[in-house]
């Protein structure tokens, strides 16, 4: 994930954006900038790779100023060269950007056609030459601001400077974090609360759909609609759990708002103009028989997930297995096997131990990994990172659905590389896989349905989760996540499997919760819920307008979430299934972010 630091004040702006900058170089990034106000006008410094690069340009050529926005960019959309680098710019304003402007295409389109000229190949451009183009047609920034982010679509977090205004910024957030930061004669923006420990203890933290505008004298909110509000302010720990949180009562929950913005990130980054983009590979993956792949826990699950995809749209054959039975099971493999490996800390001790077994058996490892320093990063031929961020909450979120983004576009990367997907379905893959973040922000922005569920949920004994194909894993991911912050036990099978034994179980008590877009599998599914509600089981369905319409008859609730297809179903429905267990576990009153007997990396067998 990207950071944003942004200072309104007396003091040289600068090396306040650059320490600010220096405390977000956890989220990763791979090139930095720095704008200011300098007599009235824009300028900037940017370089790529590491800040240390950034402050050797600031040493050559010093910037003054008070007022300025700086930016470390974890390349998404566009190379991680200087020209891609923020702060983007006109004469007339500067922006700096995370996330994903999902309109960006249109937008771009239409500008270049009103005569604005670009230079970049990114996203974040278009709200350079949006705000432009208002500004050159005489809006003031602040009305020209309002303009742009009701044509802007997508998950972000956008800090604005204009030339000839120098005691004012301009921040909005949609999906993505942001928060203001109270000084004596000085305003700042962040990212989130590391960013400014050392310059102010009081923040405010943006709503989703907030703006604001920041003067020296202080900030002004603004709601979606636009309408003023009021965003109280807090003291913020330098050091300890809160920081971090906003204004969110766990790390889960605030994980969990981060959906949109990480699973954009990881789109833009190996997405290139409709295509699967990956790093530079040390092995063929045309030449790639067989893939080998193991993890633990939720990225077990994402595996699973994989599978399905690798096999169904690659026809390569996938044998999945826990790292715990892996390791000791010894199986024989080849050496024209991939290895593929899942973890996010990097320092899961049974994968690591399985990444090593497959090493000594002489397959090429390819780990998804949220630490680019870890032990299997270190150990691997190639890593896929998640860029994630950091995740506080021991159970996985943002995380996980980081790691299925990862894999979904590996595994078109590996059907284009065997031949077996036209051009023309990659192309259809990938939308779907970029309409993902909107409309995860819009299960996140109305949760009630989920939150009122939660309430029958809280009273059962027994749960079971039901789902087929790729959106199986998704079961048992739901049914884990349950397990392990709310203590009630539930379990998570393929529908399919049910009348094999699990039936037995099922009575008035016993909610059945049914993971089940509209698409080539729905109608088998619901012949199983069928068999289910004829035996008193009470269901529930997690589907489309499509879906929820045809088992209405036997659904008790319905959790309605947005059409997509089906290749990208299990990444958005995980996000709902995440979210039933948080709202359970908090009615329940269990620590969410610490859940009894766990720990968030586990480097121990």
């Amino acid at each position: 994930m990207c950071g944003i630091v942004g200072v309104v004040g007396v003091s040289p702006a600068a090396k306040l954006l650059l320490d600010g900058l220096a405390r977000l170089e956890y989220r990763g990034y791979d090139s930095a900038g720095i704008a200011t106000l300098v007599n009235g006008h824009i300028e900037r410094r940017r370089a790529e790779g590491k800040l240390r690069n950034l402050a050797a340009v600031l040493e050559a050529t010093p910037l003054a100023g008070v007022t300025g926005i700086g930016h470390t960019r974890w390349a998404t959309h566009g190379a991680p060269t200087e020209s891609n680098a923020h702060p983007h710019a006109t004469a007339r304003v500067a922006v700096v950007h995370n996330g994903i402007i999902e309109n960006h295409l249109l937008l771009r389109t239409e500008l270049e056609a009103a005569g604005q000229t670009f230079v970049s190949e990114t996203d974040t451009e278009t709200v350079a030459q949006l705000l432009d183009l208002l500004l050159a047609q005489g809006l003031t920034p602040v009305e020209a601001a309002k303009a742009a982010f009701a044509k802007l679509e997508g998950a972000y977090a956008l800090a604005l400077i204009f030339a000839g205004h120098p005691e004012l910024i301009i921040g909005a957030q949609r999906g993505a974090p942001l928060a203001v930061g109270f000084g004596g004669d000085e305003m700042y923006l962040g990212s989130d609360a590391l960013a400014l420990a050392p310059l102010t203890r009081e923040i405010a933290y943006l709503e989703d759909g907030d703006w604001v505008v920041v003067t020296r004298d202080g900030a002004a909110f603004f709601d979606s609609a636009s309408l003023p509000v009021i965003r109280a302010k807090k003291l913020t720990a330098f050091t300890g759990a809160s920081i971090g949180k906003g204004n969110f009562r766990h790390f889960m929950e605030k994980e969990l708002h981060e959906h949109p913005v990480v699973i954009g990130d990881v789109l833009h980054r190996m997405l290139d103009g409709g295509v699967a983009s990956l790093p530079d590979l040390p092995f063929d993956l045309a030449s790639v028989k067989r893939i080998t792949l193991s993890a633990c826990g939720s990225a077990f699950y994402a595996g699973l997930t994989a599978k399905f995809w690798l096999e169904n749209l690659a026809r390569v054959p996938v044998e999945a297995d826990v790292a715990s039975e892996f390791r000791y099971r010894a199986p024989p493999l080849d050496k024209g096997e991939l290895g593929l490996l899942v973890s996010q800390s990097g320092e899961t001790a049974d994968t690591l131990a399985a990444l090593r077994y497959m090493k000594s058996e002489g397959l090429k490892i390819l780990s998804v990994l949220n630490v680019p320093e870890s032990s299997m990063a270190r150990e691997s031929n190639a890593v896929l990172e998640t860029i994630a961020g950091p995740e506080i909450g021991v159970a996985s979120t943002k995380a996980f659905t980081a790691q299925l983004t990862v894999l979904a576009v590996f595994a078109l990367a590996m059907a284009r590389a065997k031949g077996v997907l036209s051009a023309e379905a990659e192309s259809r893959l990938t939308t779907a896989l970029l309409e993902i973040p909107a409309k995860a922000a819009e299960i996140l922005a109305n949760d009630a349905p989920i939150h009122q569920l939660a309430t029958r949920i809280a009273e059962a004994r027994d749960v079971l989760y039901l789902g087929r194909g790729g959106c199986f894993p998704i079961a048992l991911e739901g049914a884990l996540k349950l397990k392990e912050i709310s203590y009630i036990h539930a379990e998570g099978y393929a529908a399919g499997e049910m009348k094999h034994g699990p039936i037995a179980l099922i009575d008035k008590s016993v909610p059945v919760i049914a993971i089940c877009p509209s698409g080539p599998l729905f109608e088998k599914t619901a012949s199983n819920l069928q068999e289910a509600a004829a035996r008193g089981g009470q269901i529930v369905v997690f589907s489309d307008a499509k879906g929820a319409e045809k088992l209405r008859s036997i659904a008790t609730e319905t959790i309605l979430l947005p059409e997509i297809d089906p290749f990208a179903a299990p990444i958005l429905y995980a996000i709902p299934v995440q979210m039933l267990a948080y709202h359970v576990a908090v009615l329940k009153g269990t620590d969410v972010d610490q859940p009894r007997n766990l720990a968030k990396s586990v480097t121990v067998e």
